[in-house]
């Protein structure tokens, strides 16, 4: 019996069974409310510094995802899904560090001086540095889409992941700044007959190497 079958073990089962969607049903809605509980699961990721660089714009309107369809090289599925979440990271996030650790020091699980020094390391390491801000946005908000699309499964969604959008359109359309970086746009709704089986993936041992590295 394999982990992800053995009896209880049901996260496992959602990450094995999770597969991307092209055809989505597109007479069924989800709710603001289902949104929001998603959005919610998904900012359990981790980040550096707790920084939490992810936001999301969540496009449910019918004539907004039309014109995201034509950013996304005319794909289908944004225009049928129930709503198709735009992932972004955020270059300036760690400027939010003195809200994210304000409730630690009320509880008392780190002193000021402790916090202020984190923040301090922290925003020393981004500040200046485009090139971290911007893998760092990437890094965070990616982990949050993955944890977005397994929150989904668990809730009986279906989700697809897409790279295959123009980011500069993107952000031209939803009114972003500078400051926002598109990771991935995630189609999420209800799966309609006719999705392709889910594909294989490479075996563990491909893919995994002990103590150093090798040629894969």
């Amino acid at each position: 019996m394999s982990p992800a079958t053995e009896p209880g073990n049901g996260t496992l089962s959602v990450i094995h069974e999770r597969t991307s969607v092209n055809l989505f049903d597109s007479g069924k809605e989800i709710s603001k409310a289902e949104i929001r509980a998603i959005v919610s699961d998904a900012i359990q990721a981790p980040s550096s510094y707790n920084i939490q660089h992810w936001r999301f714009v969540a496009v449910t309107d019918p004539e907004k995802k039309r014109q995201l369809q034509a950013a996304a090289y005319n794909q289908t599925k944004v225009g049928q899904a129930s709503a198709t979440i735009i992932v972004l990271g955020d270059l300036r996030g760690y400027e939010k560090l003195d809200r994210i650790y304000a409730p630690l020091i009320e509880r008392g699980v780190m002193t000021k001086e402790a916090a202020a020094s984190a923040i301090r390391r922290a925003t020393a390491a981004y500040v200046d540095n485009p090139q971290f801000q911007r893998d760092e946005a990437i890094r965070s908000g990616a982990l949050a889409g993955m944890t977005l699309m397994i929150a989904a499964q668990a809730r009986g969604y279906a989700t697809g992941p897409m790279i295959g959008f123009e980011p500069e359109k993107v952000k031209k359309l939803f009114n972003l700044s500078d400051r926002y970086v598109p990771v991935m746009l995630i189609t999420l709704g209800h799966a309609a007959p006719g999705n392709a089986q889910r594909k294989p993936r490479l075996g563990v041992e491909e893919v995994l190497a002990f103590n150093q590295g090798r040629e894969f």
